[in-house]
């Protein structure tokens, strides 16, 4: 049997030996060392539990009684990594008064894993007429015995959109009803039914579609077949004067994974506003 040449053998074992020490992973398109796996944010409640400090960079979860657990200092290093540091909306000045408010030592703010006011958003593909179209559903954590569940709470679909533009104030004064409609054992309602183009006109002005029924209604009729997901974000509304999104990034470098991908300086009322987008009901 003729042996292998020594230096063919030590040049094995040398290549062998730096793979085992760099630890090398893959993640789709993601290769790196240890030490990145560790740094990235690989999923949402990870992400939730080291914006709180409540777990530390080797991806250790942290006990109450722990001196680094919710501790103002690291916590104000960490947070910092949390962010997109390639997007010029989550890498400038506003992050800092961002992460300076909400590490207020008097009165900390912290994300809560059951707050209602956080919202998933996930594009799908679906086959509407016989052709593929992308939808946008909207989903919020609700309680359910001791624990909690995702429920869908709106959706968001170019066709039906289309179909209840903003109402045009100058064509609110032209379809209407009498008040004295009643009188004529309301003779005039067929006006209403017969334009159908128009009929929301004849709607309070409170009236606010409700996207979300007409997609349950399309799904039960077979109008409109689910095909796949594409992609899934999150927003959260939490912490008083903002509100971030949350994407993921699949980077060969330490900042990737779940990180903030826009965050804005948003009072209440742009919140209530917000709100309507991502629930059929505002009401808490």
């Amino acid at each position: 049997m003729r042996q292998i040449p020594i230096i063919i053998v030590l040049l094995i074992l040398f290549f062998v030996g730096k793979t085992i020490e760099a630890q090398q992973f893959s993640s789709g398109n993601f290769t790196g060392d240890e030490t990145t796996l560790y740094a990235m944010n690989k999923q949402v409640g990870q992400f939730i539990k080291r914006f709180n400090m409540e777990e530390d960079q080797f991806g250790k979860v942290l006990s109450v009684q722990d001196s680094k657990y919710r501790n103002e200092v690291l916590r104000k290093n960490v947070l910092p990594n949390l962010f997109d540091q390639y997007n010029p909306r989550t890498s400038g000045t506003l992050k800092n008064y961002f992460i300076e408010d909400v590490t207020k030592k008097a009165a900390p703010v912290f994300l809560q894993f059951l707050d209602t006011n956080w919202f998933a958003e996930v594009s799908a593909q679906f086959t509407y007429q016989g052709e593929p179209v992308d939808l946008i559903l909207f989903l919020t954590l609700e309680k359910e015995n001791l624990g909690s569940k995702w429920v869908l709470s709106n959706a968001y679909f170019n066709q039906l959109n289309s179909l209840f533009p903003f109402a045009d104030s100058i064509l609110q004064k032209q379809y209407f009803l009498h008040p004295q409609s009643h009188e004529l054992d309301f003779m005039n309602l067929h006006k209403a039914l017969e334009d159908p183009a128009h009929i929301e006109y004849y709607a309070s002005q409170k009236y606010q579609p409700d996207y979300l029924t007409l997609f349950f209604y399309l799904m039960k009729n077979k109008q409109l077949t689910f095909e796949k997901i594409k992609s899934v974000k999150f927003h959260f509304l939490q912490i008083d004067h903002w509100y971030f999104e949350l994407s993921y990034y699949n980077r060969d470098d330490m900042n990737s994974g779940w990180l903030i991908s826009n965050l804005i300086y948003a009072d209440e009322k742009d919140k209530k506003e917000l709100l309507k987008t991502f629930r059929i009901c505002t009401a808490n």
